[in-house]
């Protein structure tokens, strides 16, 4: 037998330090090699560690919500090995399975390590479910669902791409959220005790949760915003949008207001170019874009992500509908990449049905703008002397004050008012001077 020293894994992109953010094994559990066994949060992503050889666990460093320096020591095995191979040995750096990262996302709940061991001796005693040892392919949030319900999760099987289990092939109640816990128990990192008859939870704030946390805060702290909000009439392009749907062949995917919003948009930010800008703060520079990469805020299982839909510029717009249902699909099943949730050039946000009448979003760093869909209702309004109903959306939008003139915001918000009350004009060429 011998002791091997796993070592905090370089993650790339400069990463210096890694936060705990779940253990999925504990001090004497048994694991094999590939099997996920610590969750961690970089500023980029949240990350899958999994173990490089099979052994039983001797010891972890850090609980969840501690910071692990790349390099230092994270866990050690005891492996079987040759006589005389019993030097601790520094593991190579692995490729973990990377996991969409929140721009803005969930509570990230600890797991004990108590229960963690408790269900690792549980699985190697199953004689059903995928072979011991073999990967169990889901999101966090739903290995830490299945944790605080005592569920196997190699007993599951999984009805997305590849086997991986998605939220809905939990049981109905663990994929609620499970029942309360006992006063004075632990489960998922949420402390409930009796504080003057009253139950309550203490719900510490790491991972995914506090990455949210740091990047709203400093947007707020750093960013002056300049609020504006417009009402537009989108009688016309509803009409558009439902005439359009009626095209469809059956079975599609009914077209929403987005793939109509964005080509106006860009129609918009040709005229409003420091509207489309990234603001690097390290150099004291603005990056003007002529692409428009618009990042599409979705609410998920996991939190609110904002996948990318890039060069909408470029693209017509069932090509826009297609690729915002992708982006929004792959972000909410938790399989988006990395690269697809980065790198917007824009952002437009929308509550849907629960749009309300206006909002007050938070511009996504480091760009300078960002558009709020509100909830689209018909009421009544004057026009040309007479009282009609009407459809009616109001948009409400933030902007950098500091590199975004009040008058210019208002001028883009109306140049994209005129384009979604009269919707032929956002697909009709430029107009040519004589």
């Amino acid at each position: 037998m011998t002791r091997f020293v796993f070592k905090m894994p370089d993650l790339g992109e400069g990463t210096v330090e890694a936060e705990i953010v779940a253990w999925h094994t504990a001090p004497g559990a048994v694991v094999s090699e590939d099997q996920v066994i610590v969750e961690v949060m970089t500023d980029k992503a949240a990350v899958e560690v999994p173990a490089p050889v099979s052994g039983r666990v001797v010891s972890i460093t850090g609980a969840p919500g501690d910071k692990v320096a790349v390099g230092s020591p994270l866990i050690v095995f005891e492996t079987s090995a040759e006589p005389g191979a019993d030097t601790p040995t520094a593991a190579p750096a692995v490729a973990p399975e990377t996991v969409a990262p929140e721009t803005v996302a969930p509570e990230a709940e600890a797991a004990a390590p108590a229960a963690g061991a408790g269900r690792a001796a549980a699985a190697s005693d199953q004689g059903t479910g995928p072979a011991r040892g073999a990967r169990v392919m889901t999101s966090p949030a739903n290995r830490r669902r299945a944790r605080e319900a005592g569920i196997d999760l190699a007993r599951i099987a999984g009805s997305g791409p590849g086997g991986r289990i998605l939220r809905t092939d939990l049981p109905a109640d663990t994929a609620a959220g499970g029942t309360a816990t006992a006063v004075g128990t632990v489960a998922g990192g949420a402390a409930s005790r009796a504080a003057g008859g009253e139950l309550t939870s203490e719900i510490k704030v790491i991972g995914v949760r506090r990455l949210i946390a740091e990047r709203m805060s400093e947007a707020k702290r750093t960013i002056p915003h300049f609020a504006y909000v417009e009402e537009v009439d989108v009688t016309e392009l509803e009409s558009l949008r439902q005439h359009l749907n009626t095209q469809l062949p059956p079975g599609a995917a009914a077209l929403t207001y987005l793939p109509l919003i964005i080509p106006a948009l860009v129609r918009a930010l040709e005229a409003f170019p420091q509207c489309n800008v990234l603001h690097d703060a390290a150099r004291g520079v603005l990056v003007r874009h002529r692409a428009v990469h618009v990042g599409v805020a979705t609410q998920t299982p996991d939190g609110l992500k904002v996948p990318v839909v890039r060069n909408a510029q470029a693209l017509d717009l069932w090509e826009l509908a297609a690729a915002v249902r992708r982006v929004t699909e792959r972000a909410r099943s938790n399989q988006a990449t990395r690269e697809e949730l980065t790198g917007s050039t824009i952002t437009i946000t929308s509550l849907g049905k629960l749009g309300g009448i206006a909002s007050t979003p938070i511009i996504n760093a480091p760009e300078v703008a960002i558009i709020g869909l509100n909830k689209a209702v018909e009421r009544p309004v004057v026009r040309q002397g007479a009282v009609v109903v009407r459809r009616i959306m109001n948009l409400s939008s933030s902007f950098d004050h500091r590199f975004v003139d009040g008058y210019d915001a208002a001028a883009m918000i109306q140049a994209l008012k005129e384009l979604l009350e009269h919707p032929a004009a956002i697909f009709l060429p430029k107009a040519k001077v004589p």
